[in-house]
């Protein structure tokens, strides 16, 4: 439907991530050995960075070019993300030994390092802003975006309602708050502060930050439905957890097809956030498509 590479760019933008956490990382020092290993293992563990190819995205959707403010944002937003996946690993949490087909950071390394390096990384990525931010002012819209997605309000809201809500009777709304405050609100911040990265208006922001919601959202509805088809090779976690532990998943309470029609209908939601943008957006309707059609 789209003449987009968009599995390419979403490597290209991978690439300039890596890059950049790499000199980031450099600008810290005194970082204890050990916790310092653990933090780079976890940054260096194979990802697609989706969260903070969708920063640099956003930024050139709205200004027609990736600049060093998106960069730093992107790489904040990889912290934020790499933090939560070294706790939701943890035996008290989801309990999974492994994370894009490598050893979870505690059975890498152990319990306590592992803790240690997730609170290290959501710290960093807040002083990232501070540091590297071309203006005060947009350094703090940007601390405040990423704090309220992942806040207690956000996405540590969504954690500690998907563990409560393990074994008891699926319900709708509590399912969609969970994917909301867990998952999508992160998908949010990436296009709000690729939006913030390159200047735009109000409006701007508006649509970005809804299509990024909704993107978030039919991502999940994905995860889900991938833990039940999928193996763990694939997946580079261990597939069918969710059953297991008695998860509030789509599939769980709508079944298999119902979850496939809902994520469908959820990204023409995203699509229909972009209408303004018009023809420019093209990749960013390609990547939603992509989102409901992985593989892993």
């Amino acid at each position: 439907m789209f003449e987009v590479d968009i599995k390419k760019n979403l490597a290209d933008k991978a690439e300039l991530v890596n890059g950049k956490i790499d000199g980031i990382l450099s600008q810290w020092t005194g970082i204890q050995p050990k916790l310092n290993e653990a933090i780079k293992y976890v940054l260096a563990a194979p990802g697609k960075r989706v969260r903070a190819a969708l920063v640099l995205l956003c930024c050139e959707l709205v200004s027609g070019k990736v600049n060093d403010d998106a960069l730093n944002a992107a790489t904040s937003i990889e912290m934020m993300h790499c933090s939560s996946l070294i706790h939701d690993d943890l035996p008290a949490m989801d309990d999974d030994d492994f994370r894009r087909g490598r050893p979870s950071c505690h059975k890498a390394f152990d319990e306590a390092t592992a803790i240690l390096a997730g609170d290290a990384l959501m710290i960093m990525a807040f002083e990232t802003f501070a540091r590297n931010m071309s203006t005060s002012q947009k350094a703090a819209e940007m601390v405040k975006i990423l704090a309220q997605a992942a806040g207690p309000a956000g996405m540590i809201a969504g954690q500690m309602d998907d563990l409560e809500a393990e074994n008891s009777k699926p319900d709708a709304q509590k399912l969609e708050s969970i994917h909301i405050n867990k998952t999508a609100k992160m998908f949010q911040a990436s296009t709000s502060l690729g939006a913030v990265a390159g200047g735009a208006d109000e409006k701007q922001k508006q649509c970005l930050a809804e299509y990024g919601l909704n993107l978030g959202l039919a991502f999940q509805v994905a995860d889900d439905i991938l833990d039940v088809v999928s193996d763990t090779n694939t997946l580079g976690k261990t597939a069918g957890k969710d059953s297991i532990q008695g998860k509030v998943t789509y599939p769980a309470l709508f079944g298999l097809e119902e979850s496939r029609k809902r994520s469908e209908k959820i990204v023409s939601q995203a699509i229909e956030n972009l209408s303004s943008f018009g023809e420019k957006a093209q990749i960013l309707r390609a990547l939603a498509f992509e989102i409901i059609n992985r593989t892993k």
